[in-house]
């Protein structure tokens, strides 16, 4: 385990304690080039920001963008990311590879309501 990962737990652990809504992205599967690997995980707390990353860019930003969706439902959401080049693309720094992540809210602390406080 990483000390990036043990800092993506540590917030995940405060978060349910306080009884926060909170994203836990987690790399599953790889194909080709991409920018983190297999198990790298990213919180995505809409009070505090990111802790941790999958990869930054476009890419990171689609996690983002369906973590605001997995907070609002409750319902885990499994998400491609397809950096391979697009033909207008005018960037070289497109990876070349497709990457798919598991997203799913932490749950909150037993016995805590939103704010961190004794339900």
């Amino acid at each position: 385990m990483t000390s990036e990962d043990l800092a993506v737990f540590a917030a995940a652990e405060e978060a349910a304690r306080e009884g926060r809504a909170v994203v836990l992205a987690t790399i599953v599967r790889c194909k080709g080039s991409t920018p983190r690997g297999i198990g790298s995980k990213m919180l995505v707390d809409p009070e505090r920001g990111l802790t941790g990353t999958v990869g930054g860019g476009c890419g990171e930003a689609e996690v983002i963008e369906a973590a605001a969706e997995v907070v609002r439902t409750g319902r885990p959401q499994l998400l491609r990311i397809d950096l391979t080049e697009d033909l207008f693309s005018w960037s070289p720094a497109v990876c070349g590879g497709v990457f798919d992540v598991f997203l799913e809210r932490v749950p909150r602390a037993p016995h805590t309501a939103p704010g961190g406080e004794p339900a």
